[in-house]
């Protein structure tokens, strides 16, 4: 692969990743999100065993009539941000064999996902290339805080990559949701700077679709030809609509995308309906 020097993210030199699609036509990508898992294998949030519903999601996956080209994983991967869990992530993922690029979130720490969350079907590459489509994954966790925020050098790293690939079209991937989702208690933990990041979008009509996690349900909202799309938890749901914390009783979840060639997105939420999953609804923060 040619060596890409323009993609720079603080002197870190990004190398795109290229996945050959199984079809020219469409890319297919699935999304696993907050995931919250612990070092302890018996480990609970909400009362819910993170462990259960992450390895049942799993499953409904891998049954999917169509393997997906790539794996998303989009931040809160654990709870506890522990070497064993990411570690136990990465060896599911890895027999899984599916191409699996990750982000952090609010939860995770970056310096161990990099330690830990790698291996010859894991990946840290932030820029991925699939056929007519490139997917960026942003970093917008920010240490010690809930809330999220693009660095300067992630704003860099965006721009530069869209500059770099002007015929590709673009899916945008980070942890933090960057629009209101008319939930107040949500809305106030979201991306911080998401100004910069709908400005740089509104610059490039290459970028049709922004993906996050942060939010624990379904959101799928069209501003402007581009989709903004959030995806359920594969653990607790939260609310909809809600004012204050409140655990949602929707079942645990992923998404799956399809990406044209002529630059449309078709994508579908998958709940577990096979599996009774237990809440504990009278707790009420996480």
């Amino acid at each position: 692969m040619e060596k890409n020097d323009d993609i720079m993210v603080d002197n870190i030199e990004q190398i795109p990743h290229e996945i050959q699609p199984g079809r020219l036509d469409v890319v297919r990508l699935a999304q696993i999100t907050d995931c919250h898992i612990f070092a302890d294998p018996n480990g609970c949030l909400l009362g819910l065993n993170t462990r259960d519903s992450f390895e049942a999601v799993c499953e409904r996956l891998i049954r999917e009539e169509w393997r997906p080209d790539a794996l998303l994983t989009t931040g809160d991967l654990s709870q506890d941000a522990s070497p064993q869990a990411y570690k136990y992530l990465a060896d599911y993922f890895k027999s899984m064999k599916i191409p699996t690029f990750w982000l952090a979130g609010n939860h995770d720490d970056s310096d161990t996902m990099e330690l830990y969350l790698s291996n010859s079907q894991v990946f840290a590459a932030k820029q991925i290339l699939l056929g007519h489509w490139q997917v960026l994954m942003l970093n917008s966790a920010v240490k010690g805080k809930v809330h999220g925020c693009l660095a300067a050098d992630q704003i860099r790293f965006l721009e530069r990559a869209l500059r770099r690939y002007p015929d590709k079209h673009t899916l945008i991937c980070l942890h933090h949701q960057p629009v209101e989702v008319d939930c107040e208690w949500l809305d106030q933990i979201g991306l911080i700077n998401a100004d910069e990041l709908n400005q740089v979008v509104e610059q490039h009509s290459q970028v049709k679709g922004v993906v996050w996690g942060h939010i624990h349900q379904e959101f799928q909202r069209t501003i402007k030809g581009v989709q903004w799309i959030a995806t359920p938890s594969s653990c607790v749901q939260f609310e909809p609509g809600s004012v204050d914390f409140s655990a949602g009783v929707e079942a645990p979840g992923y998404r799956y995308l399809n990406l044209f060639s002529d630059g449309r997105i078709e994508s579908v939420v998958h709940r577990i309906d096979n599996v009774e999953f237990v809440v504990d609804y009278s707790i009420k923060g996480y």
